[in-house]
């Protein structure tokens, strides 16, 4: 690559990567921004002092000691999705610090006496499904964007359509392979490094890096049902009624935990769509049409697994928002089940949407259905912090002509605003995968809520210089505000 490896850490990164400059690059690397660096999120400009793209699990290692030895931060990155170029899908949460790319850690095998997998840390969601689905027509919950990567995805979350019935990806994890901040590899699991398992499990980025991943299997679903009800409300209070309507469905507790559902909002109109996993008969007989505004029905039955899935990737709100890097800002709240929107609330945050000015911006709002299995599993089992969701919304604006403005942010502020001032008393957490830089000092307990003391505990264990470090990542008791 032509790089200059005066330095000592270029000299230390070139050792580390056997003396391979293919595996590295740094700011005078031609096409650096553009070919390396490939910030997700426009709005924020960020150039780390290199980064690498290790082979193996030790030259994670011998990438992480460099660091440690220099003084300098790490940040992993699996796909790069991150909505503030930071985070462990993200491309190194600051200036001067080094980005791990893991996308040659592509291992993968299936035990089939088990049908538990191994799969590389570098993983992309696309090849994830396409490897589970070969061998042994198996899946797992994830997301509906195929370019996210399982590195991130897994270690924050990793919510999809399948969650309600299997969990979030997160859930699937028995066992993983990490590098600490001390350059040990090591095995994680609930019998090895529990507390270390515990943190990768919903704050990975602040802990270390997974370079593998065991997760259990479940056999792909047969036949399954895709619906999407276009909504005819042009007005604020027939979308307000739509809400009101959708809310009363998700929010029953005998709805079937086979039964996924979306409320999109967009410059395309209003949308409620999702998945049933199982045989139309079934799905026709929980009449949910019947429960919702006269719409325009059109509903999909497949019974080819990745046919879904790649049906999913087409969903309206990804064509907006999508995996094209692009400068937008995107704001999250998390829901339980006794953070339901009175019918009043509702018709202020709708009025709110359409009579307040939102800049030039593309503005797309998302109410997601969660609950089901993903509440199964205990507050205090993961560090995961929202087990009580019942759903999120995420808000998103998309600006084609530059920066997103004032004006556009205040918007989005204004509308969390909107709902959190109609339920007092409640505390609406907020999902790390979705990162809000406007959170401040409040974004660690919003993201990992009543989990945030036990995860400042284990880093000063692990990671006391914090060398797994972005702008909102867990810090050690003694740094939370640093």
């Amino acid at each position: 690559m032509g790089n200059n490896n005066s330095s000592p850490l270029q000299k230390c990164l070139n050792s580390a990567v056997g003396g391979n400059d293919n595996l590295l690059a740094y700011a005078k690397t031609p096409f650096y921004q553009i070919a390396h660096v490939k910030p997700y999120n426009l709005d924020y400009p960020i150039t780390p002092v290199a980064v690498t793209y290790p082979e193996s699990a030790k030259h994670v290692a011998a990438i992480v000691k460099c660091a440690a030895d220099n003084n300098v931060k790490v940040q992993p990155r699996c796909g790069g999705h991150s909505y503030a170029n930071y985070g462990s899908a993200g491309i190194g949460g600051q200036d001067g610090a080094i980005v791990v790319d893991l996308k040659n850690l592509q291992q993968f095998s299936m035990d089939k006496t088990t049908w538990q997998a191994t799969i590389g840390g570098g993983t992309l969601l696309a090849d994830v499904t396409k490897r589970l689905h070969d061998n042994g027509n198996r899946a797992m919950a994830h997301g509906t964007c195929p370019q996210v990567g399982i590195g991130g995805h897994a270690t924050i979350g990793g919510l999809g359509p399948t969650s309600r019935m299997w969990g979030s990806a997160l859930d699937h994890v028995e066992e993983v392979e990490v590098v600490l901040a001390n350059s040990s590899i090591v095995r994680a699991s609930e019998q090895q490094n529990p507390d270390v398992f515990f943190a990768l499990k919903g704050a990975g980025a602040g802990f270390g890096i997974v370079t593998e991943f065991k997760v259990r299997t479940e056999a792909e679903p047969g036949e399954t049902v895709l619906y999407s009800y276009s909504i005819n409300a042009g007005d604020t209070e027939s979308k307000a009624k739509s809400f009101k309507m959708w809310q009363s469905v998700i929010s029953d507790p005998d709805l079937s935990r086979k039964f996924a559902s979306q409320f999109i909002l967009s410059p395309l109109g209003l949308v409620i769509t999702g998945t049933y996993f199982g045989p139309q008969a079934e799905f026709d007989a929980l009449n949910i049409s019947s429960r919702l505004p006269d719409s325009d029905d059109k509903v999909l039955v497949l019974k080819d697994w990745l046919g879904v899935v790649g049906h999913w990737a087409e969903d309206v709100a990804l064509k907006i928002v999508g995996g094209i890097p692009s400068n937008f800002y995107s704001k999250s709240l998390a829901y339980t089940k006794n953070d339901l929107l009175p019918d009043s609330a509702v018709d202020k945050l709708f009025q709110y949407i359409d009579n307040t000015d939102k800049g030039k911006a593309i503005f797309v709002v998302i109410w997601d259905l969660e609950g089901g299995a993903t509440n199964d599993v205990g507050r205090s089992a993961t560090a995961y912090g929202h087990r009580d969701a019942l759903f999120y919304h995420q808000t998103y604006a998309v600006s084609l002509g530059g920066k997103i403005s004032t004006t556009t942010r205040d918007f989005l502020t204004g509308f969390n605003k909107a709902v959190t001032d109609a339920l007092p008393g409640h505390t609406l957490g907020a999902y790390a995968g979705y990162v809000d830089p406007a959170l401040g000092d409040g974004a660690q307990t919003a993201y990992w809520g009543d989990n945030y003391p036990r995860l400042q505990q284990i880093k000063a264990a692990i990671d006391p210089k914090d060398i797994f470090h972005n702008p909102q990542s867990v810090r050690t008791a003694a740094k939370a505000r640093s």
